[in-house]
Order: C-alpha cells, then sequence, then structure tokens
C-alpha cells in the first residue's frame, strides 16, 4: 500500500480535480435552489398587492411630471462646468477724447477676455487688449521725424454686468483696471532693397528711429448692446456685441529726446474711447 508522500503527482491532480467539480455542482444546485425561491416569493407579494388595491412599484426609469425641475417638459436638464466660463474676441477703432487730441489721434484695437459667469447677470473676464493709435504733428514735428504712433497693451479685470440676460437683445454695463504698458514710437521712411526669386528692387519702408515706454495703471467704464445668435429654443450662448469705453491710461508727463531724436513733450494720462465689435459667449 502506498502512503501519501509516495503518491504520484497525477493522483493528487485527478483527486483535487474530482472534488473541485464535486463542490461546483453542489454549490450551482443549492443557488439554482434559491433562485427559484425568491422567484417564486416575488410572485406571491405581487399578485398579493394586486389583490389588496396596492398601487404597482413606481418605475424609476419613468420620466418626471410636467413642470419639473430645469426642464422644458419635466425632464432635467444637466448643465456642465462648461456654462460658468465666459468669452469674447471682438475689434473695434478708438477716438481721442477732446483734451487728450493734442497728443494721440484715432486708431485701432483688438480685445481678447475670459473668465467665470457666476450666474446669468454676472460675470468676471481677465482682458487682454492692444491699440494702436497715430500720433499728432504737435508731437512728431519737434522731434524731426517723419511719422509716429503709439502702442498701448493690457491686463485688466472687468466685470460685466447684463441686464436682459435672457432677452434676445441685451444691455450690459463693463468697465475695470489693470496693468498698461505704452509705447510712443517715431518713425521715418528708409530705402530698403527687396529681392523674390525673379529680381530685386529698392524701395522705401518705415522703420523705427525713436521711442519711449512707460508701465502704469488704468482704468476703463463702459456699456454696450448685444444680439442673441439663435439657438433651438432661442437660448444660445453666442451673442453679437457692441461697446463703447471711456480709457484713461494713468501716464505720465513726458519731455524727452528719444533715441537723439530733438526734444519733444507729452502730456499726462492717455484718455481714449476705445469702440470694439465682436462676439460673446
Amino acid at each position: 500500500m502506498s502512503t501519501p508522500h509516495s503518491m504520484p503527482l497525477w493522483r493528487h491532480v485527478s483527486i483535487f480535480a474530482v472534488a473541485f467539480l464535486l463542490a461546483a455542482g453542489v454549490a450551482r444546485a443549492q443557488f439554482a435552489h434559491s433562485s427559484d425561491v425568491s422567484e417564486n416569493a416575488v410572485a406571491v407579494a405581487s399578485e398579493s398587492s394586486s389583490s389588496a388595491g396596492l398601487p404597482d412599484a413606481v418605475d424609476a426609469s419613468a420620466e418626471p411630471a410636467a413642470g419639473g425641475q430645469n426642464g422644458r417638459s419635466g425632464v432635467y436638464q444637466h448643465r456642465s462646468n462648461w456654462d460658468h466660463v465666459a468669452f469674447e474676441a471682438g475689434g473695434g477703432f478708438n477716438a481721442p477724447t477732446p483734451d487728450s487730441s493734442s497728443y494721440i489721434t484715432w486708431g485701432g484695437n483688438f480685445t481678447v477676455g475670459a473668465g467665470y459667469r457666476y450666474d446669468p447677470h454676472l460675470s468676471m473676464l481677465v482682458e487682454y487688449q492692444f491699440i494702436d493709435s497715430k500720433l499728432p504733428a504737435a508731437v512728431i514735428a519737434p522731434t524731426g521725424a517723419n511719422g509716429g504712433h503709439a502702442h498701448i497693451w493690457s491686463f485688466t479685470l472687468a466685470p460685466v454686468v447684463d441686464l436682459f440676460p435672457k432677452s434676445s437683445n441685451d444691455l450690459y454695463f463693463t468697465g475695470g483696471g489693470g496693468f498698461y504698458r505704452k509705447v510712443t514710437s517715431f518713425t521715418d521712411p528708409v530705402l530698403s532693397e527687396y529681392c523674390n526669386f525673379y529680381y530685386c528692387e529698392v524701395g522705401t519702408t518705415t522703420q523705427v528711429v525713436g521711442h519711449f515706454s512707460s508701465n502704469q495703471g488704468g482704468w476703463n467704464i463702459g456699456m454696450g448692446f448685444s444680439h442673441r445668435l439663435g439657438g433651438v429654443y432661442d437660448d444660445s450662448r453666442m451673442k453679437l456685441f457692441a461697446e463703447a469705453r471711456y480709457l484713461d491710461v494713468l501716464t505720465p508727463a513726458v519731455t524727452t529726446s528719444p533715441n537723439g531724436l530733438s526734444e519733444t513733450s507729452v502730456a499726462a494720462d492717455t484718455k481714449i474711447i476705445p469702440v470694439t465689435i465682436g462676439v460673446r459667449w
């Protein structure tokens, strides 16, 4: 008679497999019996509730009744975090105020902003704006240059208050303040050679021959009109807008000879009116 230690390996495996199959069969039979008992119990309970006049179980997949939360037909509409994201982009022109026309004239602007919409009435945007305006002859002539321009770029915080956010046509107020950098440049035409694949020629191009700059704070305030661009239920978030602001860049008064040019002077503060047309959502 062989001992367990001398039993071949294949016999150990065979005995283990047979024992596993027997255990699995018993477990399966017990599970099937339990399932039949559970189903019979549910059927008896259902018949009892029906005969007693009790209401059937509520179907969890049924739609809510009309007038439900945030729905046009009582259907709940989930609102994502993207509904709180606000964005704008636009461009336009700048006009000088009467008291600033002696040191800055007309030009153009570009604005882009993004931020957070707290509710339909209030948003907070971080705006970047670039302004390009010409200089008047009274500033350019003393330097001896032929032309000139002022470039202003800024980063500001700008709250936007919508008065009628659910209407197709809306009025809003905006404004804010932040960091402004102004670069005043003077230019002259210079001869330049242009070449392409076939030939070269000499022409003139505008080149900056002197400039000065300043960094400071500034503020703006204004109002605008927006029009909603459709949507299935006239609920699109994209709007066309047109706005005008009063802008005061708190630049210091300057008397300087930029890069060796003759001396010129510019008064304190740069006040202009940017008019911008674009899209918001």
